[in-house]
């Protein structure tokens, strides 16, 4: 591996180093005026340039920067100018943290507070935040997307234009060019608009109260409306429909609300859920005008990297959007499991039900032949096509019952069946083809063998529309065949190396009596098709847009980076491509950093902890690392102790309380709720140790500000299961796109040395603060066997310091002792 983060050599860490323009870019831009505060931190300067350069040549840059660096106003403040400069019309930025999130936001308002012209910005949030029915639980059970979904057609056909629309009054606020097609009618839709409120004709003598949601009252009543008969064929019952998205028709898909409802400029949801409802417009559409002519959008990662949540922002993702990426360390695991498909196999039964339950409907007479078979036509689909898609599904569940009850025979002896109690209660996951080899499924083989070509494949999600609309026709709801087509088509069509397929078990104990199939008294089952390469979708959505930063606090090696994100595919392809590394910025004399040369702490040297529950029983790397664990818990104020997995946590905390006098505290896989609970108990705490896993949500993501963390410790390398059948195929697609030897360096070392040190970056987060960062392992040691040293930043290569377990409790003493 090139060491390509460590070419400028500078004291703080920094690569590449540019000077300071005094606030210009490279071509001029002035960034000053835009930057929210009196004076940038050190670095900032540099960050905020660098970004600026990259934006001129419609590059990118990848900056690592530790907590103090000021990432989020510089990437703002480059944005801005870039965009005032005329570079681009708007900055993209997302983010997985909804912490980051609310941080733009207010950085972008401390910004804003400072100019005369400010910024418009946006922050995004989902469909189901929005929608005052779902909100209030106007749909019970039905999900509220599929059921908006369903609401928007109904209204949509409801206010279609019966004539010429060229005497329409246009709103204001009217979206689109002049040359849209205005299919719709505006009176229609205020027409339906009126017709909901709890005082229209026909509904004085209910008495209903006006829905409200997020604090505000809209003008329509509780209950969702159904069309008057005039508007619906003369009919009494008139289908279902949405008075906001017809409030939205009425103001020619425009919004009541804009920019000055937000403090500084910026609207959240905090602000433009209420005024829209009050106003009667849904939500989610007034946010989605309102982000066409923004000039800072902040969203999350599935708005750009999700297939199904792009088309939000589809009319602004081009060469005129800058986008910001931030906790791009996360990048490639978030978007591999957003390019991931799974469909159930209850889902795969539902989708079957769909079909053969419209060919029941046409078995009921001539004239219900006719209409349906009229229907299908109209998506050029016919009765023989569904009939063809039943028997696929029909088949495939047959098959995949056959192939879990094969594989857990395999796996357990025939036994189980008898009783399905005896089964492993954990997951399990069932390769359909050889992890190391690129090669067919199992299921798609199966499949041809059966006589089912692509054209079956292929044509699964037109006839799954075709059958959704037609059983709509019909009064039926919640078909999902369309939805299924779409993933089963997806499974045929990717490539075999990129995608790895297999069946997922989930453990889910379920009444005996209740299912079909033994097995599915321990397991619910699915078909996974597992994205094993997301740098080819990366570099085609980093191709789209115009240049940008993709930043985090622990990116490096930043040569391995950018080759898994796409971007060293678009630096090949003439894309610049500008690569920055700064140190933590804090005083170095309030940190202890250290490398702790013990026995490394691989599963090999310390054994099964389930085997070694007696302290007798310990072999001697165990009875070590119990030493380095009982000296680091004893460091004054709160320690954070992180093991490689929750089975190892759960054999220190267990150690631990027994050998020292701190509360201890033991994470676990577990819900939102209890981990909130488990935080804030450890926060209140005055000197409490916390033990969890390195791969948790405790150690990244979470601001262990002022005094809630005084020492942290990473014991081993976080590596995950390297067995696991997803774990080998990533490796051999890496293998077969970056060469063999860089495979697990980049599919797996490098990503584990990443958490790692987003664990220890919990200890400083201010100029005051002290505390004690240490990783814990020979692995950490530089000329070690199988060292990651090389994968530290060039600042922690050059801070971290090594020692033996022997002098860790002197030089905790003199450390903390330098403090008294």
């Amino acid at each position: 591996m090139a060491d390509g983060t460590d070419t400028g050599g500078a004291s703080n860490g920094m690569a590449d180093t540019a000077e300071s323009g005094g606030g210009t870019g490279a071509d001029g831009v002035d960034w000053r005026e835009y930057f929210g505060f009196p004076d940038p931190y050190e670095n900032q300067a540099d960050a905020i340039e660098s970004a600026i350069q990259a934006g001129e040549a419609d590059g990118y840059l990848a900056m690592e920067g530790p907590c103090g660096t000021g990432k989020t106003m510089a990437a703002l403040t480059a944005g801005a100018a870039l965009v005032r400069a005329g570079d681009y019309e708007r900055v993209l930025v997302v983010t997985p943290v909804k912490q980051q999130r609310q941080q733009f936001v207010e950085d972008l308002r401390t910004m804003n507070a400072g100019l005369d012209d400010p910024l418009c910005g946006i922050s995004l949030t989902g469909k189901r935040d929005l929608c005052p029915y779902g909100r209030e639980g106007v749909f019970g059970d039905t999900a509220t997307h599929d059921r908006c979904e369903d609401l928007r057609e109904a209204t949509a056909g409801l206010v279609e234009s019966e004539g010429a629309s060229d005497d329409r009054p246009v709103a204001e606020a009217a979206v689109g060019g002049a040359d849209e097609d205005v299919w719709w009618d505006p009176q229609r839709g205020a027409d339906l608009a009126a017709a909901a409120r709890p005082d229209a004709a026909g509904q004085r003598t209910l008495a209903e109260e006006s829905l409200s949601t997020a604090g505000a009252t809209s003008p329509y009543r509780q209950s969702q409306p159904t069309a008057p008969a005039d508007m619906s064929d003369g009919e009494d019952d008139g289908p279902l429909y949405c008075a906001f998205e017809a409030d939205w028709y009425a103001r020619n898909r425009g919004s009541p609300v804009d920019f000055g409802v937000g403090e500084q400029g910026v609207v959240t949801p905090e602000e433009y859920l209420p005024a829209a409802t009050e106003r009667g417009t849904c939500p989610h559409r007034a946010m989605s005008v309102l982000l066409e002519s923004a000039e800072v959008v902040v969203g999350n990662y599935n708005h750009l990297f999700d297939p199904d949540s792009r088309p939000l922002l589809a009319s602004i993702l081009d060469s005129d959007t800058f986008v910001v990426v931030d906790e791009a360390h996360r990048l490639e695991e978030r978007v591999r499991d957003l390019l991931s498909d799974r469909v159930g196999r209850a889902t795969l039964l539902r989708a079957r039900n769909d079909c053969a339950s419209l060919l029941t409907r046409a078995r009921e007479g001539d004239d219900r032949r006719r209409q349906v078979a009229d229907r299908l036509a109209s998506h050029e689909v016919d009765l023989d096509a569904v009939e063809r898609a039943r028997d696929f599904y029909d088949d495939v569940l047959a098959w995949l019952d056959d192939r879990v009850a094969e594989y857990l025979v395999d796996e357990h002896g025939p036994g189980w069946r008898a009783d399905p109690g005896t089964l492993p209660d954990r997951g399990q996951e069932v390769p359909l083809r050889d992890p190391e080899t690129a090669e067919r499924d199992d299921l798609t083989a199966w499949a041809e063998a059966e006589g089912y070509t692509g054209a079956d494949w292929r044509t699964l999600p037109a006839v799954g529309a075709a059958v959704e609309d037609t059983l709509s026709e019909l009064g039926e709801r919640s078909a999902v065949a369309a939805g299924v087509g779409v993933l089963m088509t997806r499974w045929y069509e990717a490539d075999h190396a990129a995608s790895f397929r297999e069946l997922e078990l989930e453990y889910a104990p379920a009444d005996e009596r209740s299912v079909s199939e033994p097995w599915q008294a321990a397991y619910t089952a699915g078909l996974v098709r597992f994205e094993c390469m997301p740098g080819e979708s990366l570099r085609d959505i980093f191709d789209e847009l115009g240049g940008g930063v993709l930043m985090s606090a622990t990116l490096a090696p930043l040569d391995v980076f950018t080759e898994v994100s796409g971007l060293e595919a678009l630096r090949t392809a003439g894309r610049p491509v500008i690569e920055r590394s700064y140190g933590l910025p804090f005083p170095e004399a309030n940190r202890a950093s250290w490398l702790v040369d013990a026995t490394p702490f691989t599963a090999h040297n310390r054994g099964d902890p389930a085997e070694q529950a007696d302290p007798r029983s310990w072999n001697g790397t165990r009875d070590e690392y119990a030493h380095v664990l009982r000296t680091l818990a004893r460091s004054p104020g709160n320690v954070m102790l992180a093991l490689p997995n929750y089975r190892e946590a759960r054999w220190a905390g267990d150690y631990l309380r027994e050998a020292v006098d701190k509360p201890v505290l033991v994470d676990e896989s577990s819900s939102n709720e209890a981990t909130e609970r488990l935080k804030r108990e450890f926060f209140a705490g005055d000197g409490t140790v916390l033990v969890t896993s390195t791969r948790g949500t405790l150690t990244e993501g979470v601001d262990y500000d002022g005094d809630k963390l005084g020492l942290c410790a990473v014991v081993g390398v976080p590596l995950v299961n390297i067995g696991s059948p997803r774990v080998r195929a990533v490796r051999r697609a890496y293998a077969d796109a970056f060469g063999e030897d860089q495979a697990f360096e980049y599919a797996l070392t490098v990503p584990a040395v990443r958490r790692a040190r987003q664990a220890i970056g919990r200890v400083i987060r201010g100029t005051e603060e002290r505390g004690v960062r240490a990783l814990v392992g020979r692995r950490y040691v530089s000329e070690a066997r199988h060292s990651v040293f090389e994968y530290l930043s060039p600042a922690e290569r050059a801070e971290f310091v090594r020692m033996t377990p022997d002098f860790l409790a002197d030089k905790l003493d003199g450390f903390w002792g330098a403090d008294t």
